[in-house]
């Protein structure tokens, strides 16, 4: 017998366990980072580091939990083979863990092992989906569109150690902001036409060289830090209006009759009002409470997708149906209230400001606490239909 068949369902297949560590992920490090803020750690807010942290590990510990999950899922079943799991998959984890100590004790590790540990788990798992994507691209069944993966991947290990850096910590920011951007495009893309079919009956535009020029803008954007201000600024409204365009032709009206479905389309168009705030600053636009581009992006887009996402893989990669109870329904609603109390409140009540920052994440944290209560206990099961995986 393989591994494969008397091995733990946990280590099956990869969303179980990253999407097990993206839900810890969510409930301890915003709590971390609140107790930071508000000086329970000791430590001041606006220390460089302390950014540094707080940035680096809500992308690259919590989303790349989430990405991570998701691409060692979907590569599979794009090119379908097998797939990375049991022990590949405990070494990923093990790696993603070290990296969290790593993060946390950076003042008293020695830099070399430092930089091991914070480029160990990435530079593993980008080596192991573009080994997949490149190896099995003659049955790739999204064989054009995924040569964006091939180009974005890279990158991500490029902007990580960017942002290790409190002198280049902007520049990364901004690249990472862009190489999630372009993940996102294409996820929203590949799934809303599904989703719109399946519930609605209904085809939504797809016009490959639309889809091409928005993905080629995305893919700009992630070097817009680099660019000329006018030439960045440009660049992000010409694909704020592709995008708003396109979402018109997308049957809104239909979608944000269920908050499973339009929830990603709100995530949607926080990509495209994220894009008009980029434009807006860099044409000296109006001066925001907080950092709100980077939190119209964090909150908006991740804050409000990832969860309908958790929860939407979960039940149907465990052979649970697909339906969004009464419960799940509740939780995207605690994100829109949140995403509401991070960046519209500040801007309307700026002395309550520490406030409204830890109401939004008292609300990330009940809604992935809770995401991890229902369903963390599914991945660690059989699936229910009887399949392997």
């Amino acid at each position: 017998m393989s591994f494969s068949e008397h091995s733990h369902p946990f280590w099956q297949v990869g969303f179980r366990p990253f999407f097990t560590l993206a839900c810890i992920a969510g409930m301890i490090l915003p709590v971390l980072w609140v107790a930071m803020y508000i000086g329970a750690i000791g430590i001041a807010p606006d220390t460089p580091s302390i950014i540094m942290w707080h940035s680096h590990e809500m992308f690259f510990g919590f989303g790349w939990a989430v990405l991570g999950g998701f691409l060692l899922t979907a590569t599979r079943n794009w090119v379908q083979i097998r797939g990375y799991y049991g022990r590949a998959l405990m070494y990923l984890v093990a790696a993603w863990l070290f990296e969290r100590l790593g993060m946390w004790f950076e003042a008293s590790w020695p830099p070399l092992l430092f930089r091991i540990s914070s480029n160990l788990f990435l530079v593993s798992l980008v080596a192991m989906l573009l080994w997949t994507l490149i190896r099995h691209r003659s049955t790739d069944s999204y064989r054009n569109d995924n040569i964006f993966f091939l180009i974005a991947l890279p990158i991500f290990i490029v902007a990580k150690n960017l942002m290790l850096d409190t002198d280049t910590l902007q520049i990364g920011w901004s690249m990472t902001i862009g190489l999630f951007r372009i993940a996102f495009l294409i996820m929203l893309e590949r799934t809303l036409s599904q989703f719109m079919k399946n519930v609605f009956k209904v085809t939504i535009l797809c016009n490959p060289l639309l889809n091409g020029a928005i993905k080629l803008l995305g893919v700009m954007m992630i070097a817009e830090s680099l660019l000329p201000a006018p030439l960045s600024a440009g660049v992000a409204l010409l694909l704020a209006i592709l995008l708003a365009g396109r979402f018109i032709f997308w049957y809104p009206h239909l979608a944000l009759r269920r908050i499973d479905i339009g929830i990603m389309y709100l995530g949607y168009l926080n990509i495209v009002l994220q894009l008009l705030l980029h434009f807006l600053g860099k044409t000296g636009g109006y001066a925001w409470i907080g950092s709100v581009s980077v939190h119209v992006f964090t909150f908006g887009v991740m804050g409000l997708i990832i969860p309908a996402m958790l929860i939407r893989i979960t039940k149907g990669h465990t052979g649970r149906p697909v339906v969004f109870g009464r419960g799940d329904r509740a939780l995207l609603w605690i994100m829109i209230a949140g995403l509401l109390l991070r960046v519209v409140v500040p801007q309307i009540l700026p002395a309550n400001y520490a406030v409204w920052i830890i109401l939004a994440a008292i609300c990330w944290f009940v809604c992935f606490a809770t995401i991890g209560w229902r369903y963390v206990p599914f991945l660690f099961l059989p699936r229910a239909d009887g399949k392997v995986i």
